[in-house]
């Protein structure tokens, strides 16, 4: 789960949502800046990321969408990111299999 916030402008919120973000690392469906703290966090770990422009929406920032701000270019973006699970890494599946 997360929320970002540009300043004080909240631009997402899946906190706010029954079911967490679902993502692959390395698909595109993270910033760079999140792709690359993810793989070092454990399930139930909660961190504020600081993300700074380059490794956010760049130069060019991200237009305005339904329901999403426009965020400016070069904006450092913070995240409050919560890793709530890991395929395969569910309790039931570790009792069964192990953690090795």
């Amino acid at each position: 789960r997360f929320k970002a916030f540009v300043g004080d402008t909240k631009i997402d919120d899946i906190f706010e949502t029954a079911e967490p973000y679902y993502t692959r690392v390395g698909s595109g469906g993270m910033l760079k800046g999140v792709e690359e703290v993810i793989p070092k966090m454990r399930v139930g770990d909660r961190w504020v990321l600081t993300i700074p422009g380059k490794l956010a929406f760049g130069p060019k920032g991200r237009p305005a969408s339904a329901g999403k701000p426009r965020i400016p270019g070069d904006a450092t973006v913070v995240f409050d990111v919560e890793m709530v699970g890991l395929p395969g890494k569910e309790p039931e599946l570790i009792d069964l299999i192990g953690d090795d």
